[in-house]
């Protein structure tokens, strides 16, 4: 008689090293959001100790939990805390706006800086603030809104046209186009009329030393319900990449999916920009690297991108603050320096296409 067949061992092997392999990659991208967060602390104390007279860490952690010196105190407490807590939420806020562009557009390119959205707020401020007379930020944030909006939809009107519609690469140069007519009309009022817009000069380049509790109690509810949005939104985002019709036929809601995230980066940007300014780059950059970490899951993308992105901004804060100290560049100006590049090298280095 013929012996009988050896049991299908290959295939349960295979499906059981399969399953290894994404308990394994799970579980490093667990270790990698440890090691972010770890990472996050230590800018953030860095943060609060330099400047333009370094603080000891001991001294920092001194003011939190025990007497200090007066001076150490004050100098934390009036000015290198609300600076830290504007660069961690407006760090998050563009960031997660491109990290949502991204996957909505399906376009490697979409930054809040670079699609003009950011620029759309900036104008829509200063026209208020020149024209109308309005100062308060619980007022001028509601202008901001209104300029991203202006913005986003200019720059899609204008990248429609044609037989190929609004392609990635089109969504690109409208936004860079938009975007430049905004500054250029945005420097040119600031100009025309300093005296008005004379505490506004270093908020147009992009700076942290403007923060004030004032600015991050009003903005901070909007970025805190833009980033609830964005992450409800994540695993439809994941369905959307696949494909409108795909999408469709496993009964995602496309439609509810593309306006939660058109609001969050509204709110987003919008809130960012009037506490910080136009900072741009941010959003082009954090989420790449957060989707080199993470993968192509929204999931693990945004959670990434909420630790990876004031790691970034607070870096390049810190270092406007050494570089030149007594003085200090602002952060604007550093992210510009470092996201330009980084640009570059991303069309350089990989066609224009969906994501």
């Amino acid at each position: 008689m013929s012996a009988n067949p050896p049991a299908a061992t290959p295939p349960v092997n295979a499906a059981f090293a399969e399953q290894a392999a994404k308990v394994g990659i799970r579980t490093g991208r667990v270790l990698g959001l440890l090691v972010a967060a770890f990472v996050l602390v230590a800018v953030i104390c860095v943060s609060l100790a330099v400047g333009a007279r370094n603080i000891p860490v001991s001294d920092v952690v001194s003011v939190f939990f025990s007497s200090a010196n007066q001076i150490d105190s004050e100098t934390i407490w009036s000015l290198r805390l609300p600076r830290t807590l504007l660069g961690v939420m407006a760090g998050i806020a563009f960031a997660l706006s491109g990290a949502l562009m991204q996957a909505l557009t399906r376009n490697p390119l979409a930054d809040p800086g670079i699609l003009g959205i950011n620029a759309g707020a900036a104008f829509a401020m200063v026209v208020a603030i020149g024209l109308v007379g309005i100062t308060h930020p619980l007022s001028l944030i509601w202008f901001a809104f209104a300029g991203t909006g202006l913005a986003a939809i200019s720059v899609y009107l204008a990248a429609m046209g044609g037989r190929a519609g609004a392609t990635p690469l089109r969504l690109t140069l409208a936004g860079v186009a938009i975007g430049s007519i905004l500054r250029g009309l945005t420097s040119t009022l600031i100009f025309l009329d300093p005296n008005t817009f004379d505490h506004m000069l270093n908020w147009e380049v992009g700076s942290l030393a403007i923060a004030g509790y004032d600015n991050l109690i009003v903005t901070a509810p909007f970025v805190v319900i833009g980033i609830v949005l964005a992450l409800v939104s994540a695993p439809v985002l994941n369905v959307v990449a696949l494909g409108d019709d795909q999408a469709r036929s496993l009964g995602a809601g496309i439609g509810r999916a593309r306006m939660m995230v058109v609001i969050a980066v509204m709110l987003l940007t919008g809130a960012a920009t009037a506490a910080a300014g136009p900072l741009g780059f941010i959003g082009l950059m954090v989420p790449y690297a957060a989707r080199w970490i993470g993968g192509t899951d929204q999931r693990w993308i945004f959670a990434y991108t909420l630790l990876l992105a004031p790691i970034v901004l607070l870096s390049a804060d810190i270092l406007g603050r050494l570089s030149m100290r007594p003085a200090e560049i602002q952060v604007g100006i550093v992210t510009a320096f470092v996201g330009a590049p980084v640009l570059i090298w991303l069309v350089r280095s990989r066609k224009v296409s969906a994501l």
